[in-house]
């Protein structure tokens, strides 16, 4: 059966939380790969068993809820010095309909069901959704590029008109 996109509903259930040194969103870094401070990722400990082996990984895809994003953004806000608008689906902001975030971490350490990681962007207590390990003959594009990246929006890769 197909279901119609505007009605569905997914219930997702959170695999464990995240404890950072960000207790408000002031204090969370733009980026996640601008932020070298450690961080906890603590499993359930009935999915520990589905850690096995993850330390075999250097770097760790993290998806995780960011709690507290605006559901109702539609555009991201410029920033200072920018003069491109994009969409939240055109950009890594955390306001949008499903605030769904992913960071790439570097493993620190595994610890049974705890994992120290570096590399995160989010809220102590935030909700973890799923782990996956970066794979980089998998996931590494080697020509990727981004239209605004360097401020030449001129670049642009793709057909579109590009809308200021």
């Amino acid at each position: 059966m197909s279901a119609n996109s505007q009605d569905t509903v997914i219930k997702l259930t959170a695999i464990g939380k995240i404890s950072t040194n960000a207790d408000a969103l002031s204090e969370c870094v733009a980026s996640s790969r601008l932020n070298s401070d450690e961080s906890l990722i603590e499993v359930r400990p009935e999915l520990e068993e589905a850690l096995t082996n993850i330390q075999l990984a250097t770097h760790l895809i993290v998806l995780y809820w960011f709690e507290q994003a605006d559901r109702t953004a539609l555009m991201r806000t410029v920033r200072p010095g920018e003069s491109l608008r994009r969409g939240v689906f055109a950009s890594r902001s955390p306001n949008r309909p499903n605030p769904v975030a992913l960071s790439i971490v570097r493993l620190l350490e595994r610890d049974g069901n705890r994992l120290r990681v570096s590399g995160l962007d989010c809220l102590d207590g935030t909700l973890l959704l799923d782990l996956k390990p970066y794979v980089p003959s998998d996931d590494r594009i080697d020509d990727a590029r981004i239209g605004w990246e360097g401020g030449c929006v001129s670049t642009c890769l793709c057909n579109e008109e590009v809308e200021q």
